[in-house]
C-alpha cells in the first residue's frame, strides 16, 4: 500500500512538473483585434512585413530598425508610397549591404529573392527609387544614449547582433562589438522629424525596452511593426517581457490587428 502511495505521489509530481514547464514555455496570449483595414505584405519571404495600407502612408516616413542583409521590405515600401525610409543598424555587415544596395539605385533587378536572410543586392528592384529617399543611421536603438555592447549571434553566419544578448541566454560575457546606442527621441531630433508613419522594430530582444521608452515619451507612430524575438526563447522571463510590451502598446490606444509568426502589427487608434 505504501509503495503504491509513493508511486502515485511521484507520478503526480512529474505531471505537475510537466504542466508547469508547458505553461512557462507556452506563448503569451495576445489576442488580435477585429478591424476593417486593408492589409498588404511587401518584401521577400524572409524579410517581408504585413501592414495596413492607408492614404497617410503616401510620402510618409518609415523608421526601420534592424536592417540586416535583407532590405526588400524597405525598398518596396519606399517605391510603393514614394516614402522616405530611415534604416537603423550599426552592424558592419548591414552597413556594407546597404552601401552596395545604394550603388544600384535607379536600376532594375536582375535576380530574384532568395530564401534566408541574405539577399543579393541585384534582387532589389530600385528602378523607381532615388538615393535621397533613404538615410542609413549606424546606431542601435535603445533606451539610453551611450556606447553599448552589441553581442554577436551564436551562429557566426547570422548577421543579427543583440544588446540584450538574446541568443546567448542574456549573458554578458560572450563576444561583442561596441556601438553607439541612442533613444527614439534623439534619433528623431537628429532626423528633424516629428511624425512616423511606420516604426519597424526587428532588434533582437531590445524591442521591449524601446517600446517602453517610446510610450513613456509619448511618441506614437501610426503603425508599429515589431518582431518579438523572445518568442524564440520561451520561458517565464521572455513571456513576461512580451506581455509587458504588449500591454504598454494596448494601454497607449494601439490595437494588435495582425500577427504572422513572431511579427506583430499594431495600429494606433485615431483620436
Amino acid at each position: 500500500m505504501i509503495k503504491k502511495i509513493k508511486y502515485y505521489l511521484r507520478l503526480t509530481y512529474r505531471t505537475l512538473r510537466k504542466i508547469r514547464v508547458f505553461f512557462l514555455n507556452s506563448e503569451p496570449k495576445l489576442p488580435v483585434s477585429a478591424h476593417d483595414q486593408r492589409l498588404i505584405r511587401l518584401g521577400s519571404e524572409y524579410g517581408g512585413w504585413t501592414f495596413a495600407e492607408t492614404e497617410s502612408l503616401n510620402k510618409s516616413l518609415m523608421v526601420s530598425c534592424g536592417a540586416g542583409e535583407d532590405v526588400s521590405f524597405d525598398m518596396e515600401f519606399a517605391a510603393r508610397f514614394n516614402a522616405e525610409v530611415v534604416l537603423v543598424d550599426p552592424t558592419p555587415r548591414a552597413v556594407s549591404h546597404f552601401q552596395l544596395t545604394r550603388t544600384r539605385m535607379s536600376e532594375k533587378n536582375t535576380k530574384i529573392y532568395v530564401s534566408g536572410g541574405s539577399q543579393p543586392v541585384e534582387a532589389y528592384d530600385l528602378e523607381n527609387l532615388r538615393e535621397d529617399q533613404f538615410k542609413f543611421v549606424e546606431v542601435a536603438l535603445w533606451n539610453k544614449n551611450t556606447p553599448t555592447r552589441f553581442f554577436a549571434p551564436k551562429n557566426p553566419s547570422h548577421v543579427s547582433h543583440s544588446i540584450v544578448n538574446l541568443q546567448n541566454d542574456y549573458r554578458n560575457d560572450s563576444p561583442y562589438i561596441e556601438v553607439e546606442a541612442i533613444t527614439i527621441d534623439v534619433l528623431l531630433e537628429r532626423l528633424n522629424v516629428k511624425e512616423i508613419g511606420i516604426l519597424k522594430l526587428d532588434i533582437e530582444g531590445a524591442e521591449i525596452e524601446v517600446i517602453e521608452d517610446l510610450i513613456s515619451k509619448k511618441i506614437y507612430p501610426a503603425q508599429v511593426l515589431v518582431e518579438y524575438d523572445e518568442l524564440s526563447v520561451p520561458g517565464k522571463k521572455s513571456k513576461e517581457r512580451i506581455k509587458y510590451a504588449h500591454a504598454l502598446l494596448i494601454n497607449a490606444d494601439y490595437d494588435l490587428i495582425f500577427r504572422e509568426d513572431r511579427n506583430f502589427l499594431y495600429l494606433k487608434n485615431k483620436s
